[in-house]
């Protein structure tokens, strides 16, 4: 259980991510400011909590592994890594979809330490994180792999063969994080693809299923520390979150699931976050 410094520690260190988020994407610049903001509690207690792992040593054989299945929300991962010091901040944070760049949409396991998988076309990266956790139970290790899915992404038929299979092969070292932010590009998800019981559906599916307020620090990360517990099965923790939160003209608002910020934006974002507006490189 966090103890409230731990907390507080954790709320900064995600108010922190939110302006990296910012700042990467500028002004005038299309980026997923939406469902970046939603995962930056839960990116934060997993980099800056739970996971091991080892910026300086990226490929520590031990280390846990976090993909991004909805991996258009690179730039949440992206912040944490240059906060861990994967990478030098400074050098790249400006640098987001430039040619050339390291940082580009989606997650390149080839560009950037600290990414495990390319991801990004929907519906493929819990088949990747089960894969991944069947082999580390193989190798004989101890190690978890987490994978944040999108709940729009619920519709893609692939999720559900791969929670089928990672329940078949009781991977209790798998945890399934489902950012429930309720929006996803043209609108709300409940009016473009209806799925149900996200809960039920998970439970009948042979998962042990949590639900979670994802934005409170102390859930999130006894989520995380209850899941270490489960034998046998899968875990599922549905995180209920706000897009964009944190960026008050944002949240809730499906126009940032991927959209520009004026600079007039862009000011009101970062002074939301307590920062002085820093000027584009």
């Amino acid at each position: 259980m966090l103890n409230q410094e731990k907390k507080q520690e954790l709320e900064i260190q995600a108010r922190e991510i939110r302006k990296d988020i910012v700042t990467m994407i500028g002004v005038g610049k299309a980026g997923h400011l939406g469902g970046s903001c939603s995962l930056a509690d839960i990116v934060t207690v997993l980099y800056f909590y739970k996971m091991r792992h080892n910026p300086a040593e990226p490929g520590w054989k031990e280390r846990d592994r976090f993909l991004l299945s909805k991996g258009h929300a690179a730039i949440v991962q992206y912040a944490a890594l240059m906060e861990c010091g994967y990478f030098d901040k400074e050098t790249y944070i400006h640098t987001l979809k430039k040619l050339g760049s390291r940082l580009q949409g989606h997650p390149d396991m080839r560009k950037l330490p600290g990414i495990e998988a390319n991801t990004g076309s929907l519906g493929q990266g819990v088949s990747l994180a089960a894969g991944l956790a069947a082999g580390l139970k193989l190798d004989g290790l101890d190690s978890r792999v987490y994978v944040a899915v999108g709940d729009g992404e619920l519709a893609e038929g692939q999720l559900w063969e791969a929670f089928m299979a990672a329940s078949n092969f009781k991977l209790d070292n798998l945890r399934v994080i489902i950012d429930r932010n309720g929006l996803q590009a043209t609108g709300k998800t409940m009016d473009r693809f209806r799925i149900g019981s996200i809960e039920d559906k998970m439970r009948s599916f042979g998962f042990e299923v949590m639900v979670i307020d994802g934005h409170d620090m102390g859930q999130i990360a006894d989520a995380f520390d209850k899941a270490d517990d489960i034998r046998e099965k899968p875990v599922c923790i549905i995180a209920d979150t706000v897009k964009g939160k944190g960026i008050p003209f944002a949240e809730g608002v499906a126009a940032f699931h991927n959209g520009t910020l004026t600079q007039e934006q862009y000011e009101e974002a970062l002074q939301a976050l307590g920062c002085v507006s820093r000027t584009e490189a």
